[in-house]
């Protein structure tokens, strides 16, 4: 089986080569703009889009010019990726799988540059095209066929990402035939039919208050002052260590998962809707809109979407599958008697059918349900349309990933 995986160590650049970096995405970033603003002039009038190449001979025609000449320091390369970046986005805006493209501003969006070729690794230095050999901190050698390299500046340090191609075995999981569902939520980040329940970290809410004062001194600061790129800088360093924290707690969670069950299934929520504003228009105002936006911050705190990403691709290598089935009815559906009404939820966490007076927590009888009755067993002894929906929407062979966390073998041995 043929996977892609990708080896991200973090960058130790000197003054001269940190210059270099940064003036090299400043111009990939310059092109992205540029770019984006000749198809924007297209769309406004209605006319047909500029392609890949009518881009590349702007490019060429941009270096010619007196005020864009310090686009011939840069690497082609890393230039031409960026307008091939520019085109796959606006045929995703097109197609409605995600948003139209937006404008990049420096010291808001991640700067970087992508190189398809011409670099390589020399024992702990990574030679890269116009800047040289830079030294790494890395965390385990890289393995396979090296596709591509992306520099990236995240909170003031470079990292680089290789992305290996790999050829490993197919397996078939030890405990293929043993299904486990999984009701993510708030309260409890993931409850297993089996009755193991993993609690949220909610690494924002910890820090939310801390986030929130610095962000109100970096807001009064002077724009283009020293003091105001102290304060971006420590913005920066709170929200990165909130985003490790959180990517840290799901790799955990998602290799222990995909370690101990072979068929996983999971709600096919659409966390878009979920957490869309209650606010309404001024017409008709929406209710409730403070609590709404409350539990919407909760929501995208925990990650889910995230989460089944990783576990996904984790179930493949392991020889496991995942498999999404409509969430409709889960938690109000008795997992005993199959009883569905709204009076069965009596509260968030109480679960008392009406029929036959089951009592439960609400989050085990609804991953019960998701397991055993017809939202989960259902689909896996008809293959329905649902899971060949989900494999078509993330091809099962190739996965993109950053450096898994080892965890426990034995569900004894869990953390959670």
């Amino acid at each position: 089986m043929l996977i892609r995986k990708a080896f991200k160590f973090r960058l130790a650049p000197d003054a001269e080569q940190e210059s270099l970096l940064a003036q090299g995405a400043g111009c990939s970033r310059l092109v992205w703009n540029k770019a984006l603003a000749l198809q924007k002039e297209k769309l406004n009038s209605k006319d047909k889009i500029h392609t890949y190449n009518d881009l590349t001979g702007f490019l060429t025609k941009w270096k010619k010019t007196e005020d864009l000449s310090f686009l011939k320091n840069a690497h082609s390369q890393p230039l031409q990726q960026t307008l091939k970046d520019l085109d796959r986005a606006l045929k995703d805006g097109f197609s409605k799988s995600k948003g139209m493209p937006k404008f990049k501003k420096k010291n808001v969006s991640c700067d970087g540059m992508r190189f398809p070729q011409g670099f390589r690794l020399e024992g702990r230095h990574l030679f890269i095209p116009k800047i040289g050999l830079v030294k790494t901190y890395q965390g385990r050698p890289v393995e396979g066929v090296m596709k591509n390299l992306t520099v990236v500046k995240e909170a003031g340090l470079w990292y680089a990402s290789i992305q290996v191609e790999q050829e490993i075995e197919e397996k078939i999981h030890p405990r293929i035939e043993c299904p486990v569902g999984i009701d993510v939520g708030v309260k409890r980040f993931a409850t297993l039919s089996n009755g193991h329940v993993i609690e949220p970290v909610a690494a924002y809410r910890k820090y939310e208050d801390k986030l929130a004062k610095i962000q109100r001194r970096f807001a009064r600061k002077e724009k283009g002052s020293k003091n105001r790129d102290k304060a971006r800088r420590k913005l920066q360093d709170l929200h990165e260590k909130v985003r490790r924290i959180r990517h840290d707690f799901l790799h955990k969670a998602t290799h222990w998962i995909a370690k101990n069950h072979g068929t996983v299934v999971l709600e096919d929520l659409q966390i878009s809707n979920m957490t869309r504003s209650a606010k309404g228009t001024v017409e008709e105002p929406g209710r409730c809109v403070k609590q709404k936006a409350g539990l919407n911050k909760s929501i995208l705190d925990q990650g889910w979407f995230e989460f089944k990403r990783q576990l996904r691709y984790k179930l493949d290598w392991s020889g496991g599958v995942l498999h999404v089935v409509p969430p409709q009815y889960t938690s109000q559906t008795c997992s005993e008697c199959g009883h569905v009404s709204p009076e069965n939820r009596k509260s968030q966490s109480v679960f008392d059918c009406e029929s036959c007076h089951f009592k439960a927590n609400a989050d085990e009888n609804a991953a019960k349900n998701i397991e055993n009755k017809a939202l989960g067993l259902r689909v896996l002894a008809c293959g329905s349309n649902l899971t060949e929906r989900s494999s078509k929407q993330e091809p099962v062979r190739k996965r993109k990933v950053q450096k898994t966390i080892s965890m426990p073998l034995s569900l004894e041995e869990t953390p959670f």
